[in-house]
């Protein structure tokens, strides 16, 4: 599953933009967004989420509508 930034509780910080190895984050209206078809969940780069394991604001949620990532 990839995962999505949940907007209420983002903070523009930028943490997670800087950790994704996919560049499938991106900032959009002030605020940064997962592009679904870009995340890979870290499978092949890291044993972990590196844009989780970044934010402080713990907005990052698993995004149940995109199927899981197949490497």
């Amino acid at each position: 599953m990839a995962y999505k930034i949940n907007a209420s509780a983002c903070t523009a910080c930028g943490a997670c933009e800087q950790e994704c190895p996919n560049d499938a984050i991106y900032e959009k209206n002030g605020l940064f967004a997962i592009k679904a078809d870009g995340c890979t969940e870290c499978i092949g780069h890291y044993d972990d989420p590196q844009c989780i394991a970044a934010c402080p604001a713990d907005c990052i949620v698993v995004d149940k509508s995109v199927p899981r990532y197949q490497a």
